[in-house]
């Protein structure tokens, strides 16, 4: 049997795709998940084992290597805005247990006698890029990231790459766009408004815009997010090269048509509980963000993401607000 490690997989994303696993399983078979996350909700997904703790704890990596799990989903770290608030917090979650877990990772193959070779997931962001851009961003851009959180995931990626290419482990990096509509309550993410814009007022709520409605972003669905997550779990990672980090794709959109899909799919009464109110740290952060991607490398590898910002609307109401 598969064994899965979710690192995060307390979190919305974690979560989620421990649910698709519970449900579908690994390639058509049952599959032994581990989850670990400094906290659970007790109606969360079903596990094997749920394993709380950080991942900044002494020894933390190393027991969790030690079970030489065949698949590891490596979602852990703390959100874009709260990185850039703390800059000692978001280097200490976001960076160093990574190198950890990967030294840990090398030693189980050494000591394996080189035959454990994990395939390990990471979740990385878009957040690697910063200004000034092209019109559309392909993956040989230039990763130059403008703000810490974005050049933690960059270390990470070059680190995960490295110890593919030496063979310790087989890696890959799945560049997410912001994921929207993300449900439950806001969080630190400086990108958190984009969902708020559009779940808040399906739920009959006001929400805030802090930026000009002229932003433009990419977005996928969480739903897209857990089958980029499976695909890089199950692809064979030949074809990448030496090149193991992927954008992936996803709807590039101004805020502008965000609301006007929110109108179409939910009507005007929906679009007046958003009010602008500007906030300028969180502009100057999203100013050094990207805003369109050439991803048809990712497509070809068979990544797939909604068509527009309408379908991604519809799919947080399938998901989130149609009962079962």
């Amino acid at each position: 049997m598969t064994r899965i490690l979710i690192l995060g997989g307390g979190g919305m994303i974690g979560q989620k795709l421990a649910h698709h696993l519970a449900a579908d399983g690994w390639q058509g078979q049952p599959a032994e998940v581990i989850l670990h996350d400094v906290g659970f909700a007790p109606d969360g997904a079903v596990a094997a084992q749920r394993m709380t703790g950080s991942l900044t704890e002494p020894g933390a990596v190393e027991r969790l290597a030690a079970l030489r799990p065949d698949v590891i989903f490596h979602l852990a770290a703390i959100v874009s805005g709260e990185a850039e608030q703390d800059f000692d917090k978001g280097w200490d979650v976001n960076m160093f247990p990574t190198w950890h877990l990967l030294s840990a990772l090398r030693a189980e193959h050494v000591n394996s006698g080189e035959t454990y070779l994990p395939r390990l997931v990471f979740s990385s962001s878009i957040a690697v890029f910063g200004a000034p851009f092209p019109d559309k961003i392909g993956d040989d851009f230039l990763a130059a990231p403008l703000t810490s959180y974005g050049a933690q995931k960059a270390c990470c990626e070059l680190m995960i790459g490295d110890f593919s290419r030496k063979g310790f482990i087989n890696g890959v990096s799945i560049r997410l766009p912001t994921i929207c509509v993300r449900p439950g309550k806001p969080n630190k993410a400086a990108s958190g408004f984009f969902s708020g814009i559009i779940r808040e007022p399906l739920n009959g709520l006001d929400a805030v815009l802090p930026v000009p409605d002229t932003v433009r972003h990419l977005h996928a669905s969480p739903r897209s997010a857990v089958g980029f997550l499976m695909r890089a779990g199950t692809m064979e990672l030949d074809p990448l090269g030496a090149r193991r980090s992927l954008n992936m794709p996803g709807v590039s959109c101004t805020i502008a048509e965000q609301i006007e899909a929110l109108r179409a799919v939910a009507g005007a009464d929906a679009v007046a509980h958003i009010r602008s109110d500007p906030d300028e740290n969180i502009t100057k952060i999203v100013a050094g963000w990207p805003r369109d991607f050439d991803t048809a490398r990712a497509r070809e590898l068979g990544f797939v993401a909604e068509s527009d910002f309408a379908e991604i609307i519809r799919t947080y109401i399938a998901d989130e607000m149609t009962p079962a």
